[in-house]
């Protein structure tokens, strides 16, 4: 038959039948689900293939949900085909998730399939989607405002861990890579109707296909014959805009994965932080894909994010300054910092900053080593200047200070900035508040209150990471030398000074 057909032709054309191996098959009992297991039964032989059938109870309508199970166990044991049945309390699990009743269905129905392909050692999983299932699907992503992603549709051939499933669904479908496959995509369901008349199959039928309160229904049975109005050949139009847009959505997929490691600096399950100049170097096309993925990655899905979100933080992305952010669903903010774009829950808290922090007056030893918070430690000498290693005026080390000890006679000390704190950064010239240094450095906020200050006597002689003050640099008329060095951990064998005091400011 010409269904047949056209079903061997798209398994070819897209490899969709692994030859030799399980394909679980998720079966309702419906005329699609039928009719692909009437055809895949007939189909497995030349392709050596073994069929597993997956039916869900979701527990939604009662006894006709019980003999829909009841129909699709007795369908296989008459055709010699191993089956599994299980139920789920969907509408338990959609007020738990605070989702719609039709995606918690679809999320616990292709965990539940991802879960008995992985039990049986399964890398397939088919379902019986249709040509007008797409046309229907490609509308609704239209009118949430999808992006390619979702313009493109169902394909013949993806993995089950591409789907949008929500945050604990996904957890149970990303272990491993599954293949999902749509033999039927390319049919229409007039077509898989009559198949089923010609064969004698007599499919269950789910009267909640028909209520009109749910969202894909009124696209079916209200939308798509109004736009049928406009032109009669809508649904070859859809499925070739489709079809078109899941090329270029390749493309930019292949692009993204290639950028992806340029521009992230850091990811985790938290929060992902961009390099602010890479990101803002990539086509607007490209920025609104990276971000899209940032926040499939964080959240495991883009349900509720449109095109006005995504382009809304791609503005703020290339016009805003420190400090400015864009606020997207599902608790998500995307902030700029100086010379970084984070994108992360509101509230979050970044991982402090690896550097030296203090938040009491600690008053220093003329020598010795003292330990600083956090695991760091503070050491002093004093050399005579000919003993000082021979890279010491370009000093690549930001963490030693090289000053003249005769000029930096008063008591030593460090401490945190304090409003109005100003010295004569080395080379400048002139007095600079040290917060604007520290801004100007692009020191993260989070720091700047507590990085340490090296006083000698009133005057900050060095700020730590950064700068020394011209004053106390060294100079042709130096002979001894206070080197300061601070360091991520005790040296082995330090010399603690005994006279430490720790003071609160």
């Amino acid at each position: 038959m010409a269904l047949e057909r056209a079903v061997r032709e798209t398994i070819e054309r897209h490899s969709l039948l692994p030859v030799g191996e399980t394909v679980i098959l998720g079966v309702s009992g419906g005329a699609d689900s039928l009719a692909m297991l009437h055809l895949l039964s007939r189909l497995a032989p030349a392709y050596d293939v073994t069929l597993h059938v997956g039916h869900l109870n979701h527990r939604l309508r009662g006894a006709e949900a019980e003999a829909d199970a009841a129909f699709v166990a007795a369908m296989c044991a008459e055709w010699g085909i191993p089956y599994t049945v299980e139920s789920a309390d969907v509408a338990a699990v959609a007020g738990e998730r605070g989702l719609a009743i039709e995606e918690t269905a679809r999320q616990v129905r292709y965990a539940f399939l991802a879960r008995l392909a992985r039990a049986l050692g399964a890398r397939t999983v088919a379902v019986a989607h249709n040509a007008d299932d797409q046309v229907e699907t490609v509308l609704m992503h239209l009118l949430r405002g999808a992006g390619l992603a979702g313009l493109r549709g169902m394909r013949p051939l993806s993995r089950l861990e591409e789907l949008r499933l929500g945050d604990p669904a996904s957890h149970d479908v990303a272990e491993g890579s599954i293949r999902l496959i749509r033999p039927l995509l390319e049919v229409p369901r007039a077509a898989i109707e009559a198949y089923c008349r010609a064969h004698g199959l007599e499919p269950r039928y789910d009267l909640s296909n028909l209520d009109r309160t749910y969202y894909r229904n009124r696209l079916r049975y209200e939308l798509v014959p109004y736009l049928e109005t406009y032109n009669p050949n809508v649904r070859q139009v859809i499925q070739r805009m489709a079809e078109a847009l899941a090329g270029d959505y390749e493309l930019l997929r292949q692009q993204l994965l290639e950028v992806w490691p340029h521009v992230v600096r850091h990811a985790s399950d938290e929060a992902i932080t961009f390099d602010l100049a890479a990101l803002r170097d990539l086509s607007i096309g490209l920025q609104r894909s990276v971000l899209r993925e940032a926040v499939h990655r964080l959240r495991r899905s883009l349900r509720n994010i449109n095109w006005v979100h995504i382009d809304d933080a791609v503005r703020v992305l290339n016009d805003g300054s420190t400090g400015a952010a864009a606020t997207l669903p599902r608790g998500l903010l995307l902030t700029i910092d100086y010379d970084v774009a984070t994108l992360a829950p509101a509230g979050y808290t970044p991982p402090r900053a690896n550097v030296p922090r203090i938040t009491r007056r600690i008053a220093l030893p003329a020598s010795g080593t003292i330990p600083l918070e956090g695991g760091w430690a503070l050491t002093i000498e004093r050399l005579p200047r000919e003993a000082l290693p021979a890279d010491w005026r370009t000093n690549p080390d930001p963490y030693v200070a090289y000053l003249d000890a005769a000029r930096c006679a008063g008591p030593l000390e460090l401490r945190p900035r304090r409003e109005g704190d100003w010295f004569i950064p080395l080379g400048l010239g002139h007095r600079q508040r040290v917060r604007e240094l520290m801004i100007n450095a692009k020191v993260p906020r989070d720091v700047r209150d507590t990085l340490p200050l090296l006083l000698c006597g009133a005057d900050i002689a060095w700020v730590v990471g950064l700068r020394i003050d011209e004053r106390f640099a060294v100079t042709a008329g130096t002979t001894t030398v206070l080197v300061v060095r601070v360091v991520e951990g005790m040296p082995p064998a330090a010399n603690r000074a005994g006279d430490v005091r720790m003071e609160d400011d």
